[in-house]
């Protein structure tokens, strides 16, 4: 095993509340217009569905996010958790819904297709892309990534899984993740956060990380922070996982690994690294969950800094706007001689979907120039 060297409550009152969580709300709110009324009073519409059966339908589609996001938050039954993974799925399948509803709006007015088939074939293509998309989502793939490197000596490969979302997801699909890490063997593994995204997740959902036999390290993501932090701590560090929360370790002579707590803050990595020694002697890898901070980690000497968050978007077109809030989000940067790579994520969070995004297990193999 690797060495360590470095070391207001929410009111209840909807008028109190900060202004940007009032803003939040509204938002939400009025998203449910497009997202899921629409799409559900149109289709009938065009099926010539009548009244009763609508409402029967648009009820709990439109209530569906409530019910994910507030009443099944913290389901653990059987049941309870397929009906959250059910509400989220309604989710997913809402904007290849309302894009696909959109084009045959323009169909139907040229007088291309007739009302009912418009309504079959939006069911039939959003069914398909939605199908599609589970698979890329709880099958993830494994993405080699390869270049050279004058701070090493010998040739290193190592895994990062980011953004598991176990608590979202399963225990079956961390044990799913682990077989494949197995299977390919590495120096070591790096988690870049947002492993654990609910409360109360039993070291038992954990224990397949125990089956690995290579070090682990671990940086908080943001979803760890909104849980239960230190008995997740607790948790990961009874599987001799290493938590490195601005701190340093040697894995051998010629690599050090380092590992931030994530935070919404542009300086975090600058003034965090400024607390850690960067070695010149070795590669230098950075563990920070969120995409930002590349020109601080070049200017301290980072050879490789790894992260995730972005998840890509995860649903096509959302990946438009995570590219108005990072600019890196997907793939590998470089600024000077200290490169970024971020990736897709291994899980997912809300829907168990991908959309032009694919689940992802990235290998790395770097090699001595």
């Amino acid at each position: 095993m690797s060495e360590a060297v470095q070391g207001k409550p929410a009111d209840k009152d909807f008028h109190r509340r900060p202004s940007g969580m009032r803003t939040f709300i509204i938002i939400f709110l009025l998203l449910h217009i497009p997202l899921f009324i629409y799409p559900v009073l149109r289709i009938c519409q065009w099926l010539g569905v009548d009244f009763l059966v609508t409402m029967a339908i648009l009820v709990p589609v439109a209530s569906s996010q409530v019910i994910s996001r507030w009443l099944l938050r913290d389901a653990k039954h059987f049941l309870t958790r397929r009906l959250r993974y059910l509400a989220d799925f309604i989710l997913g399948l809402s904007p290849v819904l309302v894009m696909t509803l959109l084009v045959f709006e323009v169909l139907l007015l040229l007088n291309v297709v007739d009302a009912r088939s418009a309504a079959f074939y939006t069911l039939l293509i959003t069914g398909g892309v939605s199908f599609a998309g589970l698979l890329l989502a709880i099958v993830p793939f494994v993405r080699t990534i390869s270049f050279t490197s004058e701070s090493l000596r010998e040739p290193v490969r190592f895994v990062q899984i980011t953004d598991v979302h176990i608590g979202s997801r399963s225990k079956n699909f961390l044990e799913q993740v682990v077989g494949k890490i197995r299977d390919l063997d590495p120096d070591f593994l790096c988690i870049t956060g947002d492993f654990i995204d609910a409360t109360g997740v039993p070291v038992s959902d954990l224990e397949a990380l125990s089956t690995l036999e290579c070090p682990i390290y671990f940086s908080l993501g943001n979803h760890e922070k909104y849980e239960d932090l230190n008995d997740i701590i607790h948790r990961l560090e009874s599987l001799d996982v290493n938590v490195l929360r601005s701190q340093s370790i040697q894995h051998r002579n010629d690599i050090q690994v380092m590992g931030i707590d994530d935070r919404d803050d542009a300086l975090q990595v600058e003034r965090e690294l400024a607390k850690l020694e960067v070695r010149d002697n070795a590669f230098s890898l950075l563990l920070y969950h969120r995409p930002r901070g590349l020109e601080a980690a070049q200017k301290a000497g980072i050879d490789l800094m790894i992260s995730g968050h972005t998840h890509n978007g995860q649903i096509f077109p959302f990946n438009l706007i995570v590219n108005q809030v990072f600019d890196q989000t997907v793939g590998m940067y470089q600024h000077g001689n200290a490169r970024l790579y971020v990736s897709q994520g291994t899980g997912t969070w809300g829907p168990v979907m991908r959309v032009g995004t694919r689940s992802e297990i990235t290998l790395f193999e770097i090699y001595p120039t």
